[in-house]
C-alpha cells in the first residue's frame, strides 16, 4: 500500500475508533465473538466447527482440551523442539554458564561467548512454540489461558539466568495448570527457578546468614510482596508491611539447588534448611507453625483461598474477557465462584462465558500486539513456517514475548496500546501481511533469537501468494461496519484484504 494510502487510513482509523464509542458496530455473531475471546481470532474452519456443534459445546471442548486432538503437524513440529522437553536443572547444565567444579578450569573468554549463544536456543526454541500453538492449535482457549497466566506471573527473561528457565517456566509451571486450581498454579510458579530468580527469593534468607563468599545476604522481601500485591490479594487487598516481612520470613530457605548438585527431579527448586528462619510466625492473622518448607506451602495455600484473592483474579480474568472497567456484579459472581469452587479456574471461566455480560461485550477489547499480529495470521490462513516475522512485528509494537521487565506484565487494555503511532504500525503489518511479502511461509535462513526489544524493520522477503480478501469478508462481513464496508468497496480489489486486517473493526475483539 503506498505511504498515501497508509497515512490516510490511519488517519480514518483515528476518525472513527478515537473514542472507540463513536464507531456504530453491527450486531457480532456469538460465533465470532466466541472465537474472539476464546481463541486468538476466528479461522473459516473454527467458524465451521462452531456451527456444527453450537457455542455450549464449543465452550465445553475447550474447557476440557485433553479432549480436543491436536493436528499431527503442530504435534510433529513440536517435538523437534528439543529444549522444551529438558527439565531446569538439565537446562543449567547444558546451557548455563561453566563454573569452576566443571574441570576446575576456568572457561576462555571466547568460549564463554559461545556457551552464551548456544543458550539462544532455548528462548528461540520456547518462542516458536508459543506461536505454533496459538496459530495451530486446536485447543485455543488453553492457549489463551497459557498468554494470561503467563503475563500474570511474569517473569523477564532478559534478566540474568532466567533466559535458561523462562520456556521451562511456561512448560512446567503454567501450562499444565492454566485450567486447573489456582493454589496448584501459585505453588508451581512459586517454586520454579523463573520466578525464584526473577523475583529474589533465591537470595531470601534468614537474617545473619552468609553466603559461600562469607558475605551477610539475609531477607529479601521482594517476591513476598509481589505475590501479594500481583498475583494474589492485589494491591489493595488488606495485607500490610508487617505481612509482606512475615511471609519473606516464611520463604527464607526456598532457592535454587548448587550446580554441582544432582536432583533426581530436576526442578533445580531446593528448601536450604541452613538458610531457612525457623520459629512461630504470624502472617494475615493467622499462626504459621515452625516446619521449615512446609510454612511456605502453608502462606501460600493460605494467599490462595484469601476472598481478596478471589475478587482480584475475578476482575482481572473480567477485564481480560469483557471489558476494560468490567461491571462490578460480574465481578462479585465471578469471586464467588472462584471461593466456592476452592479457586477452580475452569469453574470461574465456565461462569463466565455463561454470562450475560460475557454475550453482551462483543467489540468491547481492543486487541493487544499479540491478539492482533496472532489473529490476522489465523484468518489469512496463512500457514507459519517461520514464526520470527512474527515475533518481530510483536516487538514493534510493544509487546516482545518473555520480554516485559516489570513483574505486573503487559496490560491489557485500550489506553495501554491504542496511539497514532502505533495504529500505523498495524497497519503497516497489515499491509504486508495482506499482500504476501511477509517471510513466514519459507524456513528461516537464519533462526535469530526473538527480540526482548523492539526489532529493525522487516528485510525485503519474496513474493509469497496475497491474502484473499474474499476469506477475510467471509469471516468478518457480518460485523464489519457500515463506513468498513464502504471503504472496502471503494479500495481496488488487490488492497481490500488489507484494509480489512487495517480497519477499526478488526483492531477489537
Amino acid at each position: 500500500m503506498p505511504l498515501r494510502h497508509l497515512a490516510a487510513a490511519a488517519a480514518t482509523y483515528l476518525l472513527v475508533c478515537i473514542p472507540a464509542s463513536a464507531a456504530e458496530s453491527a450486531p457480532d455473531p456469538q460465533a465470532r465473538h466466541l472465537l474472539n475471546r476464546l481463541a486468538f481470532g476466528p479461522t473459516i474452519e473454527d467458524l465451521r466447527h462452531l456451527a456444527a456443534v453450537g457455542a455450549d459445546r464449543y465452550i465445553n471442548e475447550q474447557l476440557n482440551p485433553q479432549s480436543i486432538r491436536e493436528p499431527p503437524e503442530l504435534i510433529q513440529r513440536l517435538a523437534a523442539l528439543d529444549t522444551l522437553r529438558l527439565d531446569p536443572a538439565r537446562l543449567f547444565e547444558m546451557y548455563g554458564p561453566w563454573r569452576p567444579f566443571r574441570g576446575g578450569v576456568k572457561p576462555s573468554p571466547e568460549e564463554a561467548k559461545v556457551r552464551r549463544e548456544r543458550a539462544k536456543i532455548i528462548v528461540q526454541q520456547a518462542a516458536e512454540a508459543r506461536i505454533l500453538r496459538a496459530t495451530m492449535s486446536r485447543r485455543q482457549l488453553q492457549e489463551v489461558m497459557v498468554d494470561f497466566w503467563y503475563n500474570h506471573f511474569n517473569v523477564f527473561a532478559g534478566k540474568g539466568l532466567d533466559h535458561l528457565w523462562a520456556g521451562s517456566y511456561e512448560e512446567q509451571a503454567i501450562r499444565p495448570y492454566a485450567l486447573g486450581r489456582f493454589r496448584d498454579l501459585l505453588l508451581a510458579t512459586a517454586r520454579h527457578p523463573a520466578m525464584l530468580f526473577y523475583l529474589d527469593n533465591a537470595q531470601n534468607s534468614a537474617p545473619g546468614t552468609r553466603g559461600p563468599d562469607g558475605k551477610e545476604i539475609g531477607l529479601n522481601e521482594n517476591y513476598a510482596r509481589e505475590v501479594m500485591e500481583l498475583h494474589t490479594l492485589g494491591v489493595d487487598g488488606g495485607y500490610t508491611q508487617a505481612d509482606v516481612i512475615s511471609l519473606a520470613h516464611i520463604l527464607t530457605g526456598w532457592g535454587l539447588a548448587r550446580p554441582n548438585l544432582r536432583l533426581g527431579t530436576g526442578s533445580a527448586f531446593m528448601f536450604d534448611a541452613a538458610r531457612h528462619e525457623f520459629g512461630a510466625k504470624v502472617f494475615l492473622g493467622h499462626p504459621i507453625r515452625s516446619s521449615g518448607e512446609a510454612e511456605g506451602e502453608e502462606a501460600l495455600g493460605l494467599l490462595a483461598r484469601m476472598p481478596a484473592t478471589a475478587h482480584h483474579i475475578a476482575f482481572e480474568l473480567a477485564q481480560y474477557f469483557v471489558a476494560d472497567a468490567p461491571p462490578p456484579a460480574l465481578v462479585d459472581r465471578l469471586a464467588a465462584r472462584f471461593r466456592d469452587s476452592d479457586g477452580d479456574i475452569r469453574a470461574v471461566l465456565k461462569t463466565l462465558f455463561t454470562s450475560r455480560e460475557f454475550r453482551d461485550s462483543a467489540g468491547k477489547k481492543y486487541k493487544t500486539p499479540d491478539q492482533f499480529v496472532l489473529s490476522a495470521v489465523r484468518a489469512a490462513g496463512v500457514a507459519v513456517v517461520n514464526p520470527y516475522p512474527l515475533l518481530g512485528a510483536m516487538a514493534r509494537l510493544g509487546m516482545p514475548l518473555y520480554g516485559c521487565q516489570t513483574p505486573d506484565g503487559y496490560k491489557n487494555t485500550e489506553a495501554a496500546w491504542l496511539s497514532p503511532d502505533a495504529i500505523t504500525l498495524r497497519i503497516s503489518f497489515a499491509t504486508t501481511l495482506a499482500a504476501g511479502k511477509l517471510p513466514i511461509m519459507s524456513p528461516p535462513s537464519d533462526a535469530p533469537r526473538p527480540q526482548l526489544a523492539a526489532d529493525p524493520p522487516l528485510a525485503a522477503a519474496p513474493e509469497g501468494e496475497p491474502v484473499d480478501a474474499a476469506r477475510l469478508e467471509q469471516i468478518f462481513g457480518p460485523t464489519l461496519t457500515a463506513q468498513t464496508r464502504g471503504t472496502i468497496a471503494e479500495t481496488p480489489a488487490q488492497l481490500r484484504a488489507a484494509v480489512i486486517l487495517g480497519s477499526p473493526d478488526f483492531m477489537r475483539r
